[in-house]
């Protein structure tokens, strides 16, 4: 059952999928009415799930789960990552790699390999004090307090020499 973000508890569960590129309005649209559909028909166990889900800076895609209403199952799960495999293929898109950062650069948003994020980190390109998207936070209260974040604060802040 589709919920609007906004209202699902602090406890909700959270799946971050950050895009290789920014999406353009049409995709946007698409995207946003592609997991609508999703969201409405998701289950586990034959019970509808309570989700929503936001296109933050229309780089990401943010699904949370109630949990407390309906926990996901195995299979609720992978039908989730089939959903957003699909989305890659239509739309030609990065968003499982877990090997990328996100961060902002100005107003910008950069997606770059692990790699070269460290290397920009031992360059000094980017700094403790970039802000970065930690995208393994859990649930709705981390994600809005802990999301979005200056590197020192999350786990890339490894990269960076005291």
């Amino acid at each position: 059952m589709l919920v609007p973000f906004d209202q699902l508890p602090d406890q909700a569960r959270i799946w971050i999928y950050p895009s290789s590129r920014k999406f353009d309005a049409t995709t946007a649209d698409q995207i946003h009415q592609a997991c609508s559909e999703f969201l409405t028909q998701w289950t586990a166990h034959g019970q509808a799930l309570q989700a929503g889900f936001i296109l933050p800076y229309n780089h990401f895609i943010v699904f949370g789960l109630d949990q407390q209403q309906q926990a996901a199952s195995g299979c609720s799960i992978d039908a989730s990552v089939r959903f957003i495999q699909s989305l890659e293929q239509q739309f030609d898109l990065i968003l499982l790699d877990k090997m990328n950062v996100t961060f902002k650069q100005g107003e910008y948003i950069s997606y770059k390999p692990l790699t070269e994020f460290k290397a920009m980190a031992a360059s000094r390109a980017v700094s403790k004090n970039t802000l970065v998207f930690n995208n393994i936070v859990l649930n709705k209260a981390d994600f809005n307090e802990s999301w979005e974040v200056p590197a020192h604060q999350s786990w890339h802040s490894r990269f960076f020499k005291s």
